[in-house]
């Protein structure tokens, strides 16, 4: 049974990531480039980090897995 609901779970997270990256162009922000997003670009070299996309991510990933463990 344990196993049978891993592949569910599994599969519902993949069906998700799809659809997200499917419809992501038509999202009203962009993932990658929210506002608290740290870009710095030099002469010869640039740095980006998505600190802002991280964050999002992490919180909605642990409010799926908080419902799933429901």
């Amino acid at each position: 049974m344990p196993v049978g609901r891993l592949l569910i779970t599994a599969g519902l997270v993949l069906v998700a990531v799809g659809l997200l990256v499917t419809f992501a162009g038509r999202l009203p922000f962009r993932l990658g480039r929210l506002p608290g997003d740290i870009y710095i670009q030099g002469k010869n070299s640039s740095f980006y980090f998505p600190l802002a996309t991280c964050i999002l991510i992490s919180v909605a990933l642990s409010l799926v897995m908080w419902i799933f463990r429901k």
